[in-house]
């Protein structure tokens, strides 16, 4: 018999002084059982730095076709594709031609993944948005990750200050160009 999901609750104190986003948010977040700790703390994370309205969780491993994340307006119209991880070109070149803005949040080490998309023909490539989260705390966080988490976020100039598990977290955000050939 297969493992179903596990259910992570999180309430989230935000304060996203560089997007002037300040919230109190009560997730639910199915971690699907192929999922890694780091991998489910990287969708909580790009969810709160990419906070807005219409975003929601999609069915994600779950679902091979769809994003971590994503953002639809009213009439249901695609807006925003976030994946979370290390997605190849084809997938980035199908975001690009379906949401008009598309972000990437990287949780591993991202140099080879880089280096793949570079030789990758992406639609709309200099538009996507990387991020690379720091490896290390990523997995700090996900070494105390509950079923119940209460967590305070804070973003000040491109860094994470993250309150969870009775520890403090530093992550500092990194943008990437969309990488070239050398």
């Amino acid at each position: 018999m297969a493992r179903g999901s596990t259910l992570l609750q999180f309430e989230i104190e935000l304060s996203d002084v560089d997007r002037n986003v300040y919230e109190s948010l009560a997730l639910k977040v199915a971690q699907h059982p192929s999922e890694s700790g780091p991998y489910a703390v990287a969708r909580v994370l790009a969810y709160a730095l990419e906070l807005e309205e219409g975003l929601v969780f999609t069915r994600g491993l779950a679902a091979a076709d769809e994003p971590a994340l994503w953002t639809r307006d009213l009439t249901g119209q695609l807006l925003g594709w976030i994946e979370v991880g290390t997605p190849d070109g084809a997938r980035l070149h199908k975001a690009s031609k379906a949401a008009g803005r598309v972000a990437v949040y990287c949780h591993k080490e991202p140099t080879p993944w880089l280096r793949s998309l570079a030789r990758e023909r992406v639609h709309g490539s200099a538009d996507i948005k990387l991020v690379g989260l720091p490896p290390r705390e990523v997995q700090g966080l996900a070494e105390v990750l509950e079923r119940r988490n209460a967590w305070s976020i804070s973003r000040i100039e491109d860094t994470l200050y993250v309150e969870a598990g009775g520890r403090s977290h530093e992550l500092p955000l990194t943008r990437y160009p969309w990488p070239t050939e050398d």
